[in-house]
C-alpha cells in the first residue's frame, strides 16, 4: 500500500484504526472522522440535491441549441473549442457561463428543499494543459456560484468531472473518444486539479465535499490503479473537513465494502439509469420503480455514506443527443454506434425534444411517480442528487419544471 499523498497523520490515524480491524463496529471504519467539522451531517440529515449539468461541461443533450450552431464535427467542448478557436469559443462559452445558471437558481432550488448542489467542471477549466483548445474563465463562475449557495445555506459538491485523457471516453469528461486517463502523468494532472480545488474552495463555507473524479470506467481501466488514485486524493483532502466523495466506478453499488479501512468521511456515489440498455427500456412502469427499490436497499446495506448522485425521470433514452450527438435513440430503433442498431421499442414523440407541460398524461403520471419511488428508494441511503436542474428540451430530465420533490407519492416498502 503507498500514501505518496498522505499526511504523515493520516497515515498514522489509518494504520492505528486498520489495527483494530473486527475491534470496530461495521460500517466505522470508513465513516470516522478526527472531528465533526463536516460541513454536512451526512448520515443524520438526507442529501436532496440538483446536478448543475451543462454549465461548466457542455453536453449535446442539455443544451442542443449551443451545439446547432456549430460544424457537425463538434460532438464535445474539446472540439467545440478546437472548431471555433479560442476568440469566438471564448465569447460563445462566457455567454453560457453567465446565463444559464444564475443567483436566481439557486434561491429557487432553495425554495424547491433543494439542500446540496453538485457542480461538475473539466479539469481543463482548474488546471490547464498547454496545447489543448479549451478556453478559460468557467473557474472564476465556479467562485461565484459557491457565494450564490452559501447565501441561501445550500451546500456544494464540487465534481471533477472530466480528468486529462478522459477517463471514460464519454463526451461529458470533456473529449469523446478514447480512454487514456492513467496513461502518461495524466493522473499527477488530476491530483494537480484538485489540489488546486482543495487549495482555492475547500475551506469555503459552501463547500461540504469534494468529488475526485465523475464515473472512471473502471472495466477499462485498471481498477488497482482507480483505487490508489483514490486512496491518495482522500489522502490530499485529509483536514480539509469536506466529505471525500468517489465514484464506484461501475464495479457495482456494493463492490466497495472491503476497501477504505481506516479512512474517514468517505462518501461514495453511484448513479442509477435505468435507459442505457435494451432490457431496461423494455421494462414497465411498475418493473422501473422495483428496480429502483431494489437498488436503494442495496445502497442502503453499504458501510459508507452512500448517495444516487446522479438519477433521472427518463425511461427511456429519446432526449435528442443523448446518447451522443448525431446519434439517435434505442427506443425508437435510431440508435447506430459502430455497425450496431438497436430494435424498435416504443415512440419518442414528446420526448425527444419537448417540455414537461407538453408530456401526456399517462408519461407524466409515470415519470412523477417514477420520481417519487426513487426518492424514497435512495432515501433508504444518505440521499440523492438529480440530474440535471435544467436542460433545453428534455422533459425526463428537468428538475426545475414538474417534478415532485414536496409531494412524495410512490414509496419503496421499508
Amino acid at each position: 500500500m503507498v500514501f505518496s499523498h498522505f499526511s504523515s497523520t493520516a497515515v498514522a490515524a489509518v494504520a492505528l484504526l486498520a489495527s483494530l480491524g473486527d475491534a470496530l463496529p461495521a460500517g466505522i471504519m470508513s465513516k470516522f472522522k478526527r472531528n465533526d467539522n463536516l460541513k454536512f451531517p451526512f448520515g443524520s440529515e438526507k442529501v436532496r440535491g440538483v446536478n448543475l449539468g451543462g454549465w461548466f461541461v457542455l453536453e449535446p443533450w442539455i443544451t442542443p441549441s449551443i451545439f446547432e450552431a456549430t460544424p457537425g464535427n463538434v460532438v464535445d467542448e474539446y472540439t467545440f473549442c478546437q472548431t471555433l478557436g479560442s476568440g469566438e469559443a471564448s465569447n460563445r462559452l462566457q455567454a453560457h457561463w453567465s446565463s444559464w445558471i444564475t443567483e436566481g437558481d439557486f434561491a429557487e432550488m432553495k425554495s424547491y428543499g433543494i439542500n446540496m448542489v453538485r457542480i461538475p467542471i473539466g479539469y481543463w477549466s482548474v488546471s490547464p494543459i498547454n496545447g489543448e483548445p479549451y478556453v478559460q474563465g468557467a473557474y472564476d463562475w465556479l467562485a461565484k456560484s459557491l457565494d450564490w449557495a452559501n447565501a441561501q445555506g445550500i451546500k456544494v459538491m464540487i465534481d471533477l468531472h472530466g480528468a486529462p485523457g478522459s477517463q471514460n471516453g464519454f463526451d461529458n469528461s470533456g473529449r469523446k473518444g478514447a480512454i487514456d486517463w492513467t496513461q502518461g502523468n495524466t493522473i499527477a494532472q488530476t491530483h494537480t486539479a484538485l489540489n488546486k480545488i482543495r487549495d482555492d474552495h475547500a475551506s469555503h463555507p459552501a463547500v461540504a465535499a469534494i468529488e475526485l473524479l465523475n464515473e472512471p470506467m473502471g472495466p477499462s481501466l485498471d481498477m488497482d490503479t482507480v483505487r490508489q488514485f483514490y486512496m491518495d486524493g482522500w489522502g490530499a483532502l485529509d483536514g480539509s473537513n469536506v466529505a471525500v466523495t468517489f465514484h464506484d466506478a461501475f464495479e457495482g453499488v456494493n463492490s466497495w465494502n472491503n476497501w477504505g479501512a481506516g479512512m474517514w468521511a468517505l462518501l461514495l456515489d453511484t448513479h442509477h439509469y435505468q435507459v442505457f440498455d435494451s432490457g431496461s427500456l423494455q421494462m414497465g412502469i411498475n418493473q422501473h420503480i422495483s428496480t429502483a427499490c431494489g437498488f436503494g436497499g442495496a445502497m442502503a446495506t453499504n458501510n459508507k455514506w452512500t448517495i444516487a448522485g446522479e438519477w433521472s425521470g427518463a425511461m427511456t433514452d429519446c432526449a435528442q443527443w443523448l446518447n451522443g450527438r448525431g446519434v439517435g435513440a434505442r427506443y425508437d430503433g435510431t440508435y447506430w454506434v459502430n455497425g450496431q442498431g438497436s430494435q424498435y421499442i416504443g415512440s419518442c414523440d414528446g420526448k425527444y425534444s419537448g417540455t414537461v407541460a407538453g408530456l401526456g398524461d399517462a408519461d407524466y403520471w409515470n415519470i412523477k411517480n417514477f420520481i417519487s419511488a426513487q426518492i424514497s428508494a435512495f432515501e433508504k441511503a444518505d440521499g440523492w442528487i438529480f440530474w440535471c436542474w435544467k436542460n433545453e428540451a428534455a422533459p425526463e430530465w428537468h428538475f426545475k419544471v414538474g417534478l415532485p420533490m414536496p409531494d412524495v407519492r410512490m414509496r419503496c416498502r421499508r
